[in-house]
């Protein structure tokens, strides 16, 4: 049984700070570190894609810290430690507007709000986790979702 294969690449824009990321696929971790200092691309096989199955990817930001944000007297952010998630694909197929039609990034703005579910438009800029639920076969599920 062939297994759908995804990618996506990870970009922090502050390398030194330290930034922890981890990628889930259902309960699975398959990539952790704490710190992303360079942009690196993750890859692997998910579920066998001929299955009909629900499936989460999860991509969790983990270790942002207040100093990590510079803001300015106004209460301006001038600069500011984030990881760029971009070129999300599945079978190869890059996902583009989908995740952000249905990823839903969950967070507290580091402690400081209450709890929110937002959507996403691909930069993590605060501890939390962004969901992107999907279904196999994977080619049903692109063409209901485009």
């Amino acid at each position: 049984m062939e297994h759908t294969k995804f990618s996506f690449e990870i970009t922090p824009t502050n390398p030194v700070a330290q930034l922890g990321f981890e990628a889930w696929i259902n309960d699975q971790c398959i990539f952790n570190t704490d710190h992303v200092g360079k942009s690196i691309v993750v890859e692997g096989p998910m579920p066998p894609d001929g299955v009909e199955a629900e499936h989460v990817l999860k991509l969790i930001l983990k270790g942002k810290k207040p100093e990590h944000t510079q803001i300015d007297a106004n209460g301006d952010i001038i600069s500011d430690a984030v990881l760029e998630i971009s070129n999300l694909t599945l079978d190869e197929i890059e996902l583009g507007h989908l995740v952000t039609k249905l990823a839903v990034y969950s967070h507290d703005f580091n402690g400081s709000q209450a709890p929110i579910r937002d959507e996403f438009f691909g930069t993590m800029g605060c501890n939390g986790t962004v969901e992107l639920s999907f279904t196999t076969p994977i080619y049903l599920w692109l063409l209901e979702n485009m």
